[in-house]
């Protein structure tokens, strides 16, 4: 299996300007839960973190922010989008699995659109709730797995030929269990989330993972052979011949015990 870091790191810049990564609905929703859980958000760290929409999206409130991820060009599309905003940063060249920071540090530990990549998501859950200070929050915004095993196959075989370094995509369920492993308590969870509410056509959704012409024609393919009960569940459209991906998500907030 390719090296996500490697792939990502000769992308970067076509993560800064997405749209389904800039900003979405479930980002807005994360907000509204950890300002009602009246959650301290000065400290946030971002794990996974690529050019930075998720962290910084705290910019109002946070006084000290750390991006952690692999690729260098992702922490330096980071940087830039930081500086533009006249945000200071602390940026860490690490795996999520092993996150080089002291325990006990932030308010808030978060990871979005990421963790399908991890080869230990709960090795990763772990070193997240291992960051975080007593009474702090971890959540995590990142691709739904299905229910149905046969929908679940499909849509694993649509998300690794849109990027082949896709390890798999989490069911609810399996979210409640790295956070339950990870020693953090359930507070909020929401399923069947769009990143990106009217969708974005196939094209884009491979421009932007830089799929190639190959991987674009397989996905129109697959996705010309696949029932409506199918596309209806993983909430793919089709309008005047195209098909919009939603970019299927599920939310997970943790609270971390003091």
């Amino acid at each position: 299996m390719p090296d996500a870091s490697e792939r990502f790191n000769t992308i970067a810049n076509h993560f800064a300007t997405s749209e389904v990564h800039k900003y979405s609905p479930t980002m807005a929703l994360l907000h509204q839960i950890l300002i009602a859980a009246e959650s301290s958000l000065k400290e946030i760290c971002d794990i996974a973190c690529g050019s930075g929409h998720m962290g910084l999206s705290f910019e109002k409130y946070v006084t000290r922010l750390v991006g952690v991820d692999p690729a260098p060009a992702m922490l330096e599309e980071f940087q830039k989008q930081a500086k533009a905003k006249g945000i200071k940063v602390e940026l860490i060249r690490a795996f999520a699995e092993n996150i080089p920071l002291e325990s006990n540090q932030f308010d808030v530990a978060v990871s979005r659109l990421a963790p399908h990549h991890f080869s230990d998501v709960q090795k990763a859950i772990n070193e997240m709730a291992r960051i975080v200070k007593p009474h702090g929050y971890i959540a995590v915004i990142d691709l739904q797995g299905e229910e149905d095993p046969e929908v679940d196959a499909f849509n694993h075989q649509l998300e690794v030929l849109h990027d082949p370094t896709h390890v798999r995509s989490y069911q609810t369920c399996q979210w409640r269990k790295f956070f339950h492993h990870a020693g953090l308590k359930v507070i909020a969870q929401y399923c069947n989330r769009r990143e990106s509410p009217d969708g974005v056509t196939v094209k884009r959704w491979c421009e932007i993972a830089d799929s190639g012409p190959q991987a674009e024609l397989r996905i129109r393919q697959t996705l010309r052979h696949a029932s409506p009960e199918v596309l209806n569940t993983l909430m793919i459209e089709q309008h005047s011949g195209e098909y919009y991906m939603p970019v299927k998500t599920i939310l997970t907030v943790g609270a971390k015990p003091g």
